[in-house]
Formats: C-alpha cells, structure tokens, sequence
C-alpha cells in the first residue's frame, strides 16, 4: 500500500519534471529529502487512501546559496468571515478547490540540488548523482513563494489584479 502510494508520487513528480539528474557541481552541498506518509480518512472514519508524500529537507538550506527570500502569504480570519458573509447577503456563489501537489507547480530560479529519493531506483551509474530541481519541492524554504508567483502569473493571465 506505501509502495503504491510512493510510485504515485514519484510519477507526479516526473511528470512535472519537478527535477534532472545531473553530477553535483563542486562547492555544493546537496539538501536531502525524506518520505512522509500519511492515511486520508473519509468522513465516515473508514480510510480513503494511503499518501506518501517526498519532502525536502529545507531545514538544511544556506541562506544566500539555497535561497534568497521566503514569504508566506497569510490571511487574517476577519478578512475570510467579511467574504463569507458578503457571500451569504448577497447570493454570490462560492466554489473550494484544491490544486493537488500545489508546490511542484511553483518554478525555482535558484540553483537547489537535492540527494536522490530513498528507495529511488535509478541505473547504477546515475547512483552518484544528485537532483538538480527546477520545480518547488515541500519543505524548501522558498516553495510558498514559488508557487505563490506561479498563482500570482496565473491570475493576472485571467485579468485579476
């Protein structure tokens, strides 16, 4: 059931190309990563599914190498509760969606590399080298910013500002 749940996350991240294999250039110290697993229970109690979810080990990153700025957007509960009730008095309609592995869709413009997946099988001499990532990975310390620009983009695309 994890092994299941971890080649659906490894697929996820291939198909983003969350990342190439590349020899870890010198000077570099790559962050490590780790697998975090965790039961999605339905509302009745009884389990959905298993998740395995690959994060990065973020607490590892240079300020100044790894990173430059994080941000974290944050919205303050009178702000949801002021929308809520607009929504309510004045009939608007409301939809929720969830963007599934919202951070691999966030672009990194630093250079970030990260050890090999453990359990990832990749032919032997590709064994030493390392994941140069081109996409936002958990755990990393600019991951919230990265997608955020990424959303940022895509809602001016729609014409919001």
């Amino acid at each position: 059931m994890w092994k299941v749940a971890m080649n659906e996350e490894m697929k996820s991240l291939q198909k983003n190309e969350t990342w190439e294999l590349v020899e870890c250039p010198p000077g570099k110290k790559p962050v490590g990563c780790r697998w975090i697993y965790i039961v999605k229970y339905k509302v009745d109690g009884s389990i959905e599914r298993f998740k395995a979810r690959l994060v990065a080990k973020g607490y590892t990153q240079t300020y100044g190498i790894d990173y430059t700025e994080t941000f974290a957007p944050v919205t303050k509960i009178n702000i949801v509760r002021v929308l809520l009730s607009l929504a309510a008095n004045l009939d608007w309609p409301l939809q929720q969606f969830d963007v599934k592995n919202a951070f691999l869709h966030g672009e990194l413009f630093e250079e970030v590399y990260m050890d090999l997946p453990p359990g990832c099988m990749v032919p032997e001499k590709q064994c030493q080298k390392v994941c140069k990532l081109k996409k936002s990975l958990y755990g990393l310390k600019q991951s919230l910013r990265a997608w955020f620009g990424r959303f940022t983009k895509s809602m001016r695309a729609f014409g919001y500002c």
